[in-house]
This record gives structure tokens, sequence and C-alpha cells, in this order.
């Protein structure tokens, strides 16, 4: 069937490309719509004229005289510019008969150009995301042909590209129905269904949700997680909540010891705070009684009816801190409890947080905590809504944070905002005097606990005490002293030179003194042998370092949150 002249121009005038043609005298014989659009010409105005007369900057009647094609080639039509193809018409002998020329405004072009460009900027940002991302991710087509897998995915089930793509939903799967052929049977999503894959039978878990665009299912997108790393997580988050104590403040001013100058006036400052709702940094060396003047301080202000709560920062990463102090939502990750949790920061609501060892927290979580302090306002991990707290703020550090503010690992903002009450608390070495008052303290301690009948210290023995420089401070001494009253025979009444253990050195073994047992073989296994050795070690590491945990577990060379860890197994804290 032929078409009629009229349906062919129909069919010219629907093209977006302009279609200029002339006849063997250049004269014009087409000019469809698509050509008056983008040379501003009527076409009764062109049709029958020579080419070259009626239309400006043509080169048809070149292209008619040589018989040459020009092809690709850019100009000027007023202020548009076109790309445009000319071309010769011959007829069956090779007679050149008329030419065609064929164009396109070239923002067109750029306009595609660019929209492609934006594709595969999107597809490369997509490509990046999906290979950089820890969550093992597996992609079918509609037909359940696996078409793409991520790195993560290779290190977790041993499987490579080759194994996998362009290969049925099923080939990675050890034990467990393939949930991908699920999703596309039903175009549901499933959630937290157990299986193994791979050679090594991992246990996973995967949540597979379909693929569906413009209605119609192109596949499902799998999330795969280690079951053994959410187990470790999990044992992670119980240890922490170990770590972290809700506690009633027990402690009052009259717990704290002494009569020196420097030390009233850290109690005088202390008791000025308390009578504020304002944010109280205490600042000393580890051991000088900080946690004792945060105790102090809530007890002996309006908040003291309402929970004090302390959390160590060092002891936690801060995954687990972050969402312990802030809480978080339903589904904010894996192993997330049903309907969420509350934050640290919520419990303590209407009370009192003690941040001890806030020098050790990291930028990103430095950053969540100034917004709690200028805001007064917790936003749950994986949450959006704000939520109201008032919540009396004391820090502690023995860090030196204006030296962590020059190296850049501690905000300045945040410091000026934990800054608003400074409390210096002196060491022990700059308050001897109170050397006395404190032994007497914790002679009676220790009687209570140990059941014994100490009475008194001799002088030489306390002369000793007052010669040392306690780098650990009042821990340490409470330390020695217990240590003291451990090696003393049941009937001795007074602490001895020759009870006290070597000061800042381990001390050869004397005669009556109290040990635990030698690394020899007592008929253990060899686990139990290395638990027991590595106790001892800990515990004579302690105290040469005077209780100093951060010292100790840089002497042991291990991080503060392993000796923590490790502390909490072998019931040392």
């Amino acid at each position: 069937m032929e078409i009629s002249s009229r349906e062919l121009a129909v069919i010219l005038d629907s093209t977006h490309d302009g279609m200029i043609a002339v006849n063997r005298e250049g004269a014009v014989t087409l000019f469809n719509a698509a050509a008056e659009r983008l040379t501003g010409l009527k076409r009764e105005e062109v049709i029958g004229r020579k080419a070259q007369e009626a239309i400006p900057n043509t080169r048809l009647h070149i292209v008619l005289e040589t018989g040459v094609p020009e092809l690709n080639q850019q100009q000027h039509l007023g202020k548009t510019t076109i790309i445009t193809n000319r071309v010769p018409v011959k007829d069956e002998e090779g007679r050149v008969v008329g030419a065609v020329a064929v164009f396109r405004d070239v923002g067109d072009f750029e306009a595609l150009a660019e929209e492609l460009t934006n594709v595969r900027q999107i597809k490369t940002m997509l490509e990046a995301i999906i290979n950089a991302t820890n969550d093992a991710i597996s992609v079918v087509d509609e037909n359940g042909m696996q078409i793409l897998i991520n790195p993560a995915y290779t290190r977790l089930t041993g499987l490579t590209e080759a194994d996998v793509l362009y290969k049925p939903a099923t080939v990675d799967i050890v034990e467990g129905e393939s949930m991908h052929y699920k999703v596309l049977r039903t175009r549901q999503p499933v959630r937290g269904v157990r299986m193994k894959i791979g050679p090594n039978k991992k246990e996973v878990m995967v949540n597979v949700a379909p693929i569906i665009v413009n209605n119609e299912l192109k596949g499902s997108v799998g999330v795969i997680h280690d079951l053994s790393e959410i187990k470790k997580l999990t044992e992670e988050l119980e240890h922490a909540r170990r770590l972290i104590r809700h506690l009633e403040a027990k402690y009052t001013f009259d717990d704290i010891i002494g009569q020196s100058e420097e030390l009233k006036l850290a109690v005088e400052q202390a008791e000025r705070a308390a009578a504020t709702p304002a944010t109280v940094l205490l600042r000393g060396e580890s051991g000088t009684g900080k946690e004792l003047f945060a105790h102090a301080i809530h007890n002996a202000s309006t908040r003291s009816s309402q929970k004090f709560i302390r959390v160590n920062c060092a002891s936690l990463t801060d995954t687990l801190l972050e969402s312990e102090l802030f809480g978080y939502e339903e589904g904010a990750f894996t192993g997330a409890v049903k309907g969420g949790k509350r934050g640290l920061f919520e419990e303590a609501n209407g009370g009192t947080i003690f941040l001890d060892e806030i020098g050790e927290i990291s930028l990103t979580l430095q950053a969540k905590l100034l917004r709690v302090l200028q805001e007064k306002e917790v936003r749950r991990v994986g949450g959006t809504k704000a939520v109201p707290v008032d919540v009396r703020v004391i820090a502690a550090t023995n860090a030196n944070l204006e030296e962590k503010i020059r190296e850049g690992s501690f905000r300045e903002d945040l410091y000026y905002r934990l800054n608003v009450f400074p409390i210096f608390i002196p060491p022990l070495r700059r308050r001897k005097q109170d050397l006395p008052l404190l032994v007497r303290f914790l002679i009676g301690k220790f009687n209570r606990e140990f059941g014994r009948q100490v009475e008194r210290i001799e002088p030489e023995a306390l002369k000793v005490l007052e010669n040392y420089d306690w780098p650990g401070n009042v821990r340490e001494l409470e330390n020695v002293i217990g240590r003291a009253i451990i090696n003393m025979r049941p009937g001795d009444t007074v602490i001895a030179v020759r009870h006290l253990p070597s000061l800042g050195l381990v001390r050869p073994q004397v005669e009556g003194e109290h040990r635990l047992p030698d690394s020899g073989w007592q008929g253990e296994t060899l686990d139990e042998i290395l638990a027991r050795v590595e106790r001892q070690v800990i515990c004579d590491v302690l105290a040469q370092c005077g209780g100093n945990k951060t010292l100790a577990a840089r002497k042991l060379n291990i991080a503060v949150r392993s000796l923590y860890y490790k502390m909490d197994r072998y019931g040392l804290r």
C-alpha cells in the first residue's frame, strides 16, 4: 500500500528535525514544520523559490552543484545554532537531481548529553554507595537471575561474581528457601529470615524487598546480615549495659575527707555549684575523687530526689555510647529493641547525668552532646523527632582539654558549654597534710570490709606515705592501705612499714605476705592458667598505677576499653 502525498506531508511535519529539499534547479520543494520553527520562515514564503535566495546561509545549492555531502555541520540561524547534514539526491544513473538538509537545534543535543551525563553520574554514585556499604547486597531481575552483588557480599559468602552473576537466585543458598523467589511471587517484602549461604555455610539473616518501577516488577534486592556479627554486637550491648551504672547518689560533702586549703576551696566551689542548675566540669587527675564530688553535688542540689546516672565514656565504643546516651528508634539497626529504647538522657530527665572521662568521646558524639546542652533536647538514633529533656550535666575528665582543642580532637564550642562551672580537684601530692585523716578513714573502711581490728598506722609507716608523690592519688592510697591490711597477720593492730607494699614498684614477696598462686601448672587447663595469670598481671599493674586505668592500659599496651572488659570479666570492678 503506497503512502499518499498528504500522509507523507503529515509524517514529515511530525518529525522533530527540520527538513529542506531542493530540486535539480535549486528550488525549494520541501519545507516541513520543524524547519519553519527553527528558521523562523513560513513555508509559503520559501516553497518554489531558489534556496540561496529564500534561506539565509544555506549551502544546499553548493551540495547540488558539487554532489559532495556535508555531514554534522554546525551553523547559526539567527540566535539558534543547528547541527545539519546536507546530502545530494541522485537518480538511478547517479546524476544529482536534488539535495536534502536535515537539521536540529544544538541545544537539544546539549540537553540530551547533559541528561546522559547526569544518568551516568547517578549510576556511578549508586554503584559507589552499593560497593562501599558494609551490608552484603544481592539483586536479581524479574526472572530471578542474579544481576548484581557488592564486595561485602563476596566477603560474607566467599562467592565471587563468576560464581553468582546471571545464575538463579538459589545459587548461593545451602539451607533455606530463596526469599528472592518468594518476593517475586508475592510482590511483598520479607524481613528477618534466617538461612545458610556460601561454601562455608555462613549463618545469615536476610531482608528482601521487591523492585517496582511504574507499577511493574523489575526484580528484588536483598540485604544480608552476618548473624555472628549480630550476636557479637548483642553481647557488646549487654556488656555495655553492665558497665553503665544507674545509681542513687550515695555520697555527700561530709564524705569528702580532708582539711587542706586546696581541698576546702574545691568543696566550697562544689557547694556553690550545687545550689545552681549550671553544668559542672570536674577537673583533676585520675583517682582524686571526681565521682565523689559528682555524688555530693547531686545530693546537695534541688534534684537530689531524682535519678543520678553515671556513664564512663571511655569504657564504651562510640556506637554503643551513642545509642545508650540518646536512645534509638525501632529499626535503627539490626537487633534494635521493638518499639525503640529511651536513652540515658531521657532516663535522667529531671535528675543528673554524670559523664565521666568526657575527654575520650569522639568528635561526632561531641557534636551530638553539644546539641543536647544547647537545645535541651535529644534525637534518638534513627529518629527525626526531638525529645525535650531537663537534665543537669556533671562532666569529669583527667585530660588536658585545652591541649586537645589545640590538637583538634576536642570541640572548642563544647568545651565552653561544659566549662560553665569548672572545679579543680587537687592531687594528693598537693594536700599531704590530709594523709593522716585519709588513712584513719580507710582503716575504718577496711576493718568493716575485712573483719579486722586495725587501730592505727605507726609514725614511721605514715612517714613513708608522706614521702611518696602518689601519682594514683586517693585511689592509689586506698589500694596501698587495703593491701597493707591484707599483709598483716590476724592479731596485728598497727600498720607498720613492713606491711606496706612497695610504692610505685612491684615489691619482692616478704614472709607472711598473702599472694596469688604462681603460674605453675596445678592441674588446670591451658585456658584456666592463662586466665589466672592474666588476672594476676592486671591486678599487679593496676596496683603499680594506683588504680589509674588509663596508665595501666598504657603499660599493658592495650586499649582502655579492653582493660575495662577484662576487669569486668575477672570481677575486678
